[in-house]
């Protein structure tokens, strides 16, 4: 009757211990609010013609480090350009000319 008990702890601390670390996982932001973050970023003094973002998330590596992030473009007067925009805060990972 003990290994009982001691079975249905386990399976109830196992429980705890995942439904606590899905909890404290920060949130994706939403792509949309993530494009929005972006062109104020990136707008400057031009006025944006166009711009877009890919609805998944998608693994980005620079300088040895890895980043959840959404890739986009933005359209302007001077030229386009793609941009990385970190998925859980917002911040411009990284931006090239096309």
């Amino acid at each position: 009757m003990a290994w009982k008990k001691w079975v249905v702890g386990a399976a109830v601390g196992a429980a705890a211990v995942y439904a606590i670390r899905a909890a404290s996982r920060p949130a994706l932001l939403a792509p949309e609010k993530a494009l929005a973050i972006a062109k104020q970023s990136l707008g400057g003094p031009l006025s944006i013609r166009g711009s877009w973002i890919q609805a998944a998330p998608e693994r980005y590596e620079k300088n040895g480090l890895t980043y959840t992030v959404y890739r986009g473009g933005i359209c302007r007067d001077d030229g386009d350009d793609e941009f990385w925009v970190n998925a859980y805060t917002g911040a411009i990972v990284d931006t090239k000319p096309l």
